[in-house]
């Protein structure tokens, strides 16, 4: 590879491909027979993909925790709480109960549906991408773990809805708790059959796990609150560390 004539270097790069071999990476060669795949519809994640909400997400858990007694000034230690269903995560790092769980939620949701849901910002940069990606004639669908109306109220806060084709999300109830059921419904709601057209575009190990259970790719990113090691070890089809670097897939 390193020898062939159409080897050349590239340093600015920051996508690889994880399954099968490297495509191309920051600062590392790249064999032009290995031409990026092009994807004609995306679907993306919201926290921690298309907006930054770390500040309402968080103030939201330190609401919660606070009813039950436990005091969390250090709000860098709940950035787990973005991306996943809130339920597991009260689980996961709570030691909740599923009765606790559900109250935890309820109580996250009096703080976020007040205050938390627009202490939040979109990504510099992402409006142009998407512009950019309807310019190319391309299908944009959010699928998230948070309640659909939360998530569609975002959406429009920030004027983003007019490059999106739908908004798919869990329901309040709980229903569709998993990404994997949000991913399926949206595909379903969207009447797309072939999943080889679809990437899946997220910052957390559950997106990878839901797009690979419903039968598509995932390009983890990095810009997010996921790390390299949690996205590799979760078996992301690529990695990426740009906002801008998502339209090399379009």
């Amino acid at each position: 590879m390193f020898g062939s004539p159409a080897f050349i270097l590239l340093f600015r790069i920051s996508y690889v491909k994880i399954a099968d071999k490297v495509l191309f990476m920051e600062g590392v060669g790249r064999d032009m027979d290995s031409m990026d795949k092009s994807f004609d519809i995306f679907f993306f994640d919201l926290d921690g993909t298309l907006t930054d909400s770390s500040l309402g997400i968080t103030n939201s858990v330190i609401y919660a925790l606070k009813k039950f007694g436990i005091e969390e000034t250090d709000r860098t230690k709940l950035y787990s709480f973005i991306g996943p269903p809130l339920t597991d995560s009260f689980e996961k790092f709570c030691g909740f109960t599923k009765e606790q769980c559900a109250e935890a939620v309820r109580y996250y949701r009096e703080y976020y549906r007040e205050k938390g849901i627009f202490e939040n910002h979109v990504y510099d940069g992402m409006e142009e991408v998407l512009k950019e990606l309807k310019r190319r004639g391309k299908t944009l669908v959010v699928a998230t773990s948070k309640p659909e109306p939360f998530a569609r109220q975002i959406i429009e806060h920030f004027g983003l809805d007019p490059y999106f084709d739908y908004v798919a999300g869990m329901e309040l109830s709980g229903g569709r708790g998993t990404k994997e059921e949000v991913i399926r419904y949206a595909l379903c709601a969207c009447k797309i059959a072939d999943k080889s057209k679809v990437l899946m575009v997220g910052d957390r190990e559950h997106d990878v796990f839901g797009a690979h259970a419903a039968g598509m790719e995932c390009l983890g990113i990095l810009y997010g609150f996921g790390t390299r090691e949690e996205l590799v070890s979760a078996g992301a089809d690529y990695i990426g560390e740009t906002v801008e670097g998502i339209l090399r897939f379009s």
